[in-house]
Formats: C-alpha cells, structure tokens, sequence
C-alpha cells in the first residue's frame, strides 16, 4: 500500500508542514530559546530541530507533545498534531493510514513486494527510489519514515490481531539487491515469530487461488466496525459497504486455506536464506 504519490498531494502535506514549523519556530522565539536548546529539552539535535521548523521532516508525536509542554505553547503545536502526522502520507492513502492505525484486526493480502509494515527501512528505500516517475530524495527520505512509524502497530498493546498472505514470487524478487533482499527475509522470521502475527506464503505451484484479482486488506476497528482496502495504479478505495467488504472476506479465508501454514511458510523462507 501507500506506494504511488501525485506532485499536488506532496505540496499539500509539505505545506502542511510548513506551517506547523513556522508555529513552532514561533512559539520558540517567544520564549526566548535558541534551538540547540529546545533540542537539549525535548532530546532532538539543533539541525533535526531546523529541519522541523523548516518543513523538511516530519515531527514525531511525541516531540510535539514535549515541544508544546517546554515552549508553554497551552496547546497550540499539540492541536494540529494529528494533521501532522497525516502529512507524511499521500492524499490518498491518509484516510487508510488513520484506519489502519485504529485496526483491532488486520489482514494483508500482498502480490507484487513485501508489505509495508513488514518492510525493513532499506527494502522500503529501495521501493521508493525504484518508483516512476521518480520521486525526488527528500520525498523518498519522508515516505521512509512515514513507512517505519505505520509499523508501531506491531509493537502496540493491546496487542491487533495481524495476518499476512504474501506470493511466493515476492520472496523470490530480490528488490535492491542481495544484501536487502537477505535482511528483508531475515525481518519477516523475526515479525512471523510474534504471537499476533501470522505470515503465509502462497506457492506458485498451487492450481487453484482464489486472490487472482489483486492484493487488499481488510480492517476491523475498535468500534467493530469492518473495512477493506484497495489499490492498484494510484487507484486506492476505502470500502465500507457490507457487501464488497464480505465478499474480500471471503476471498481471505480461502486465500489462507490455500497458501502454506505459518510453520511452513517461516520454514520457506528459512530455506530460501540457505539457498543464496
């Protein structure tokens, strides 16, 4: 998911930023600190905060929570936090990224390359840099982080439900080369490991398979409410209506009946490490 990014989307949530950094600059102005100072209070570097207050990265939540304690600030960086961190997203995928963050439940059917929230940073930059048209390195550098903070979800308590359904050809397409390609492996044995994780490959030998249509994701909230995502050519939908959503639903339990066991499919891409 979250792959594709159109220029109108990334000048939105640049100047999202933007502006969040000129408050900031602001609100540390008033008070009379320099930056290597704010940085000192709240654990940042004084270039990490410029780059804050320039727009060029993205604020952690928690350094905005600190950041409007230390400048006394009553609110005013805390309030446009959530708008902040939706930022760091294209357009069309801030509505998911809030809906995936929420998930009690997550279920991943993925075709083309590992899913985000299993990618490790360097197979992430690899995705991105790859990308047509090309995006440009600041774009590449943001999407990156974007991605890893999607990924608190593994460690989060309590703890979601999360299953994965991944091709075969996946694990065999090598993106940014061996020493990536290695470490992605090695990530997806130690996230399959989790106890509210499960990763299933689906072989290329299977005669049957029911995911011929394309990769989505299925979603339950906290207020039980069940979701499906879509995407595909810059394409994404969000659906809530009862009937597409079932339908996926189904299409999942079948996909998952299909494919490998999770001790198989770890024993897989074990294999596939010794090989190469």
């Amino acid at each position: 998911m979250e792959e594709q990014q159109a220029e109108g989307e990334y000048e939105f949530g640049a100047g999202i930023l933007h502006v969040f950094g000129r408050q900031l600059k602001l609100c540390r102005e008033r008070t009379g600190l320099d930056r290597a100072e704010l940085g000192r209070r709240t654990g940042y570097s004084a270039s990490t905060i410029a780059s804050f207050e320039q727009g060029r990265r993205i604020p952690p939540p928690k350094f905005i929570d600190l950041a409007d304690e230390v400048l006394d600030a009553g609110g005013v960086l805390r309030v446009g936090k959530e708008e902040v961190a939706r930022a760091q997203y294209p357009a069309f995928f801030r509505d998911a990224a809030r809906l995936e963050a929420e998930a009690v439940e997550l279920h991943v059917y993925d075709t083309h390359l590992v899913n985000g929230l299993l990618q490790t940073e360097e197979y992430a930059r690899a995705v991105f840099a790859m990308w047509r048209p090309l995006l440009d390195e600041a774009l590449i550098e943001q999407r990156v982080t974007a991605r890893l903070a999607r990924q608190e979800i593994l460690a989060r308590r309590p703890a979601p439900n999360l299953s994965f359904v991944i091709e075969e050809a996946v694990l065999l397409r090598p993106l940014g080369g061996s020493a990536v390609w290695r470490g992605q492996l090695e990530q997806l044995l130690l996230v399959g490991e989790k106890r509210n994780v499960e990763i299933q490959v689906m072989p290329l030998s299977r005669l049957e398979h029911a995911g011929l249509a394309g990769p989505f994701t299925l979603m339950e909230t906290r207020d039980e409410r069940r979701i499906a995502y879509t995407e595909v050519q810059g394409d994404s939908r969000v659906h809530m209506e009862r009937g597409k959503v079932r339908v996926l639903e189904s299409a999942y339990g079948v996909l998952r009946a299909q494919a490998l066991t999770p001790t198989e499919s770890l024993a897989l891409i074990e294999k596939l490490l010794g090989e190469r």
